[in-house]
């Protein structure tokens, strides 16, 4: 009985196709485990390893982390694989990690953050949005809507691509103050509504994150009796905060079509394994403004994680 299990296991390893190091390829990100965002970014990944034929295999660590983003990026590396997808929030902690893939000959394609560095790292490409320039357009249009003081609220101090959002929001729109949280929601409404509460002239919010700073925005400018009277816009999209907008509560969201920053370098890395193909310059994935004419179309899309 033993020996005809072995021969079924054997003849069954025979039959079943292997996905071999070199057919796969490994994407590194900073998402944080709690931020819907990312899970935008990796369904991306997941439905191009799919309509490629390619394994994918999508790595992050539990918290903002360049050590352990770090690590995960040399483990990568190690493994050898037909090519690698990071995001880079900081160039200068994982630079390194990024120029030993690349002196390994794993052709590394570099996504939503960090395209200042790309190049200059060996990347083939960036996948993203210029985030000084998204800030910049986000800023100008808040300014447009009558706009005099406002906040940037950004829950991850520390990652250049969103310090970057902030910079190009002051330098398009004038007076800003930049109120540092963490990504738990909580805490975002707690120094939101106390930045509020000491600055009663504030008439402006733009937070970096949807789900995680957008949303909580919302609730604290609700709790203080501000609701209709401050312009409130977000980078990325939630289904939530994209009701608020169709519901005139939010001005706009920052859509950087994160899906696209997930699936496109799988669709260039796998035709670069397989022909040998590849665009000859960066990708620009947003950034695009969906306002309240816009936001009931995509809120379906969001809440399917596409959007």
């Amino acid at each position: 009985m033993r020996k005809l299990f072995k021969s079924i296991a054997l003849a069954l390893a025979l039959s079943s196709p292997v996905m071999a190091a070199d057919d796969t390829i490994i994407v590194v990100s900073h998402g944080q485990a709690n931020d819907p965002f990312w899970t935008v970014v990796k369904n991306g990944v997941e439905a191009a390893g799919k309509d490629m034929g390619m394994k994918v295999d999508y790595r992050a660590p539990e918290t903002f982390d360049m050590v352990a983003m770090s690590a995960l990026i040399d483990a990568a590396v190690n493994q050898e694989p037909a090519g690698l997808i990071v995001s880079i929030p900081d160039a200068q902690a994982l630079g390194p990690a990024i120029e030993k893939a690349v002196k390994a000959g794993i052709p590394v394609i570099s996504m939503n953050s960090g395209v200042d560095a790309s190049a200059k790292l060996g990347a083939l490409l960036h996948v993203g949005q210029e985030e000084f320039v998204a800030g910049k357009k986000a800023g100008e249009k808040l300014k447009e809507m009558g706009g005099k003081k406002g906040l940037c609220v950004n829950q991850e101090v520390g990652n250049v691509a969103l310090d970057q959002r902030c910079k190009g929001f002051q330098e398009g729109f004038g007076t800003v103050e930049v109120i540092p949280t963490s990504n738990d929601p909580a805490d975002v409404k707690a120094k939101v509504r106390a930045a509020l509460e000491k600055g009663t002239d504030v008439d402006t919010i733009l937070a970096l994150g949807a789900s995680t700073a957008g949303e909580p925005t919302l609730a604290a400018v609700e709790e203080v009796g501000k609701t209709g009277k401050i312009n409130i816009g977000t980078f990325d999209m939630s289904a939530n905060f994209l009701k608020a907008v169709a519901d005139g509560k939010a001005a706009f969201c920052i859509d950087q079509q994160q899906y696209l920053q997930g699936y496109l370098p799988v669709v260039f890395l796998a035709n670069y394994k397989k022909y040998g193909l590849m665009p000859g310059g960066n990708v620009a994935s947003g950034p695009n403004l969906v306002t309240k004419e816009k936001a009931a179309q995509v809120v379906e899309l969001s809440a399917k994680g596409i959007r």
